[in-house]
């Protein structure tokens, strides 16, 4: 003990030296008592930090993040492009021309390689800034005292020496010593691998059981979440100087895996480039046998390879796929995992929670029916108290009605809630019962309270409780109020009340109140039923409370959209069966012949049974989240790519094992956002169908990509085979050639990533999530537009060729005649279906700068004197030009051709059915 003095007495004079608070590690802090870390932080556990002193220790300790990345170099990482292959074996050629003093050659071949080098370089710095800006979509937050208010903040926010107050699903924001804790459960997993959770408390600990961080029961870890429970605790360590940031360093040293499509990219892109540095082997090896120099050949077959090897395509659909993910976040979805993009398009069933993202979650109680039979009308919407109680047309208010007052008694003092300039804090159902007490005149009882104990709320046990006493009779015991739902709150009931008399329960008064149910529920109000008494089990019922929870616009409209497509749609509730029904109809999720299950028949099925029926099912009813897991796994066992919505802490295993987890971005805990792939801002189930339908462009736009850049890459190294084959002299000579690769890899490939959506996408079936990107009618397209461009490029040599001596207009007429191929094809691969006129010359305005950049750049290369040395070519007629433009487009008209095609043939099939295709 008197060592912790002096180590206390010498952090004081610490802070007196500096001026400022030391950071105390997890160790120490479990060590000493609450009131000392309370001294050692000088903080201030009723009021907080001020703003001024906020200032002071953030100036000294920094921000509450990380940032142990030492970001390299701009002119490291453009010097870092030079260490491609073939790159080098341009240089070497480049060399080579300098040691044959052919100067003009070498320095053409530098000109191109810079320029090469260049494009590369922009690529990857837009793929990795576009890959930063997502790990940005998500900052964490937290609930901080300062100057008296919690204030809810971001995490980064935090200083040493901060009051923090955890609740259960949140996210534990820095280090913190508790110091006020109840049944507080916190989950470790992240940063000690144990699965299950910890029990925490405010205990000291000794020194002698202080082992490893595990053995810390009073310490909450930066990045951990709470299961259950609350707590509030003192901020000990922010950033680096937490017990996370050894981990966090950790973490950043592993790469993140490629997604799936990356993955098909690179093997596409190495498959591609065994048989291109096949082919280039047997050219130069032609070219040789023929007599044509060595050196030109080595330098037109490196150039030929830079151009051939789509090695883009990878660093391109991260860029799209990335660059698509910041346009949801506009749509209001959150993409965290970038194969997610992908599987959007894939999804056939969606599993939807009701409260909140089918409907408002704008809770407001319209009826009333008490245990003794009367009906009461309430009016007024909102978080307000503006709206009156009606009982028979006469206007209840205060105790006028006992009967009446009793329910809301219960409502308000059996409550977490607050409102707070007409929004409520915390749950949107408590939210309403304040409301209701507001407009009765007795939103006061909350604070005539002391509550003594508390059982919160479960979606397991769906009801809460609290044991409390008046502030006038607290030698008295306590009463318990309830409310919950009316199938769990009777069970514990054995009487009700009857105009302040307390009668038993018959069978008679339950089949009163289950009609009643039925009647509220089919009006589409969620029903909450209402008890007190001394003595769980021994309660008396009070009566119903029917709140509305409307439906959201514009959600009927998505919901027919996406079932048209073949999405199915499942709704899951923990509301009664008449509610969730009623609410199911008016959204167009159930009809005539559609079926819904209770939580309990899904208890009582295995797997194997309800994966036969789950597809006829479209609402599960009175359902909690375990309910959820067993229904993903049901679909997943019949082959379905299942989509599940969710926000509480008990989602969170549904979440993981769904294919695609949507979290809520409002009303979601922090545990909930972890497990999820996917977050909605505003918890809205059209944000969903806006994300598969960004999805399915994304991955479109990528096949568009990746039609243009194989066509170009196959004629350009069909072209120059071809030639070499026929002993024609090389109709493109290496800087050309490199020219061609800038072009495809360059504006105008990349802007064909960012084509905006089809508004038709999302009505297109869901893709079998085994198909590869490569199809066959996308194969048939590349050849296509390939044989076009070799037959047209070859006509135009063999054209200009007819005196048999090959001069720099022969070339020059070649190569124009590609690149302006290179422009109608990629015009032609903006859409898979749809035709150019339909899609609008000018819709994807970035196409269109690139396609008039790369033109204007071919010009400057047949026009512009320098240019004209580096690239050996010579100025063309406007005739000539006409020529050429008259002949290239017959590429877009040939696609154009097989997209109507195409069109005809898919107009002779049926249409998708309304369930999801077997995958």
């Amino acid at each position: 003990m008197l060592k912790k003095r002096e180590l206390l007495l010498s952090q004081r004079q610490f802070s007196e030296d500096e001026t400022m608070v030391p950071v105390l590690t997890s160790r120490k802090a479990s060590e000493l008592p609450v009131h000392e870390v309370v001294c050692v932080l000088q903080a201030d556990l009723q009021v907080g930090l001020n703003q001024e002193e906020v200032s002071r220790r953030r100036a000294y300790h920094g921000w509450n993040e990380f940032d142990i990345s030492e970001e390299e170099p701009l002119w490291k990482k453009y010097i870092s492009q030079f260490k491609d292959p073939l790159i080098l074996l341009l240089l070497a050629s480049a060399v080579i021309s300098v040691l044959m003093h052919q100067l003009d050659d070498a320095i053409s071949i530098t000109v191109a390689i810079i320029i090469v080098v260049t494009v590369a370089f922009v690529q990857e710095y837009r793929s990795e800034k576009s890959l930063e800006e997502l790990g940005k979509l998500v900052p964490p937050e937290c609930h901080c005292l300062r100057d008296g208010h919690l204030e809810h903040m971001l995490a980064r926010d935090l200083v040493p020496g901060d009051t923090v107050c955890l609740s259960v699903g949140e996210r534990v924001p820095a280090d913190l010593r508790l110091v006020e804790t109840s049944d507080l459960s916190v989950d470790e997993s992240s940063l000690t691998g144990e699965t299950s959770p910890c029990s925490k408390s405010t205990v000291h600990q000794p020194p002698s059981s202080n082992g490893d961080i595990t053995s810390r029961s009073n310490v909450a870890f930066m990045g951990t979440l709470v299961r259950c429970g609350r707590a509030k605790g003192i901020v000990i360590g922010t950033g680096e100087n937490s017990e996370f940031g050894e981990v966090f360093k950790m973490m950043q040293a592993e790469e993140a895996p490629k997604t799936p499509l990356q993955k098909s990219m690179d093997l596409l892109g190495k498959q591609l480039s065994l048989y291109s540095f096949g082919i280039i082997g047997v050219i130069m090896l032609v070219g040789w046998m023929q007599g044509k120099r060595i050196l030109d050949m080595f330098t037109i077959g490196v150039s030929l390879a830079v151009a051939a090897i789509p090695e883009g395509l990878p660093i391109v659909v991260t860029v799209t796929l990335a660059l698509g993910v910041m346009r949801m976040v506009k749509k209001r979805a959150i993409i965290k995992k970038l194969p997610i993009v992908e599987t959007l398009g894939c999804c056939n069933v969606i599993c939807s929670d009701k409260t909140g993202t089918l409907t408002k979650n704008e809770m407001t109680v319209t009826q009333l029916f008490t245990s003794d039979g009367l009906h009461a009308e309430v009016t007024g919407v909102g978080y307000n108290g503006a709206g009156e109680v009606l009982l028979d047309g006469d206007v209840v208010h205060g105790f006028s009605c006992p009967s009446i007052s009793k329910i809301v008694e219960v409502g308000c003092v059996c409550n977490d809630s607050v409102i707070r300039n007409h929004n409520v804090l915390g749950r949107p159902t408590e939210g309403a019962l304040i409301a209701l007490s507001m407009k009765m005149g007795l939103e006061s009882l909350q604070q005539e309270y002391v509550r003594l104990e508390e059982r919160p709320f479960s979606s397991e046990q769906k009801w809460m409780s609290v044991r409390c006493v008046h502030r006038t009779l607290k030698d008295k015991p306590g009463v318990i109020f309830m409310k919950g739902a009316y199938e769990q709150v009777i069970v514990l009931c054995s009487s009700y009340n009857s105009r302040g008399s307390t009668l038993s329960l018959s069978a008679q008064q339950r089949e009163l109140y289950q009609q009643q149910i039925s009647y509220m529920g089919s009006a589409g109000l969620r029903v909450l039923a209402f008890a007190s008494g001394s003595q769980m089990g021994n309660l008396t019922f009070l009566g119903l409370v029917g709140i509305i929870d409307p439906p959201r616009s514009g959600v009927k409209e998505a919901v027919g959209m996406l079932i048209s497509s073949g999405v199915a749609i499942k709704m899951i509730t923990g509301d009664s069966q008449e509610t969730a029904v009623s609410i199911a109809s008016r959204l167009g999720l159930f009809s005539k012949g559609s079926q819904c299950l209770s939580g309990d028949e899904v208890d009582h099925m295995d797997l194997q049974q309800l994966s036969h029926i789950v597809l006829r099912i479209s609402v599960f009813y009175r359902a909690s989240p375990r309910h959820k897991l067993k229904i993903v796994k049901s679909l997943q066992n019949i082959g379905a790519v299942v989509a599940m919505t969710g926000d509480g802490v008990n989602d969170a295993v549904a979440l993981k094992a769904a294919d695609i987890g949507v979290a809520m971005g409002q009303t979601g805990t922090d545990v909930c956002k972890e497990a999820a792939d996917m977050i909605l801002v505003d918890d809205d189930f059209q944000t969903i169908m806006s994300a598969i339908e960004e999805g399915k462009g994304i991955y479109n736009n990528i096949k568009n990509f990746v039609r243009f850049q194989l066509s170009t890459s196959i004629a350009a190294l069909t072209l120059i085979s071809l030639a070499t084959l026929m002993n024609f002299p090389n109709p493109l000579n290496a800087m050309q050639i490199l020219w061609i690769n800038i072009i495809m890899d360059g504006p105008p490939a990349q802007s064909l990533g960012v084509e905006p959506v089809d508004p038709d996408v999302i009505r297109q079936p869901p893709r079998n999530v085994r198909d590869s990107i490569i199809t066959r009618s996308l194969l048939v397209k590349v050849l296509v537009s390939a044989l076009v461009i070799v037959c047209g490029t070859l006509f135009v040599f063999w054209r200009e060729l007819q005196d048999n001596v090959i001069t720099p207009r022969d070339t020059t007429m070649t190569f124009t005649c590609f690149v302006f191929f290179d422009m109608f094809n990629a015009l032609s691969s903006r859409s898979q279906t749809r035709m150019v006129h339909e899609l609008g010359l000018c819709s994807n305005k970035t196409f269109c700068y690139a396609v008039l950049a790369s033109i204007m750049g071919q010009m400057l290369v047949i026009y512009f004197p320098p240019l004209q040395n580096v690239f050996q070519t010579e100025s063309l007629s406007l005739f000539d030009l006409l020529f050429l433009v008259t002949l290239t487009s017959s590429v877009c008209l040939v696609s154009e051709a097989i997209k109507i095609l195409e069109r005809w043939r898919g107009a002779e099939k049926s249409r998708p059915s309304d369930c999801f295709h077997e995958v």
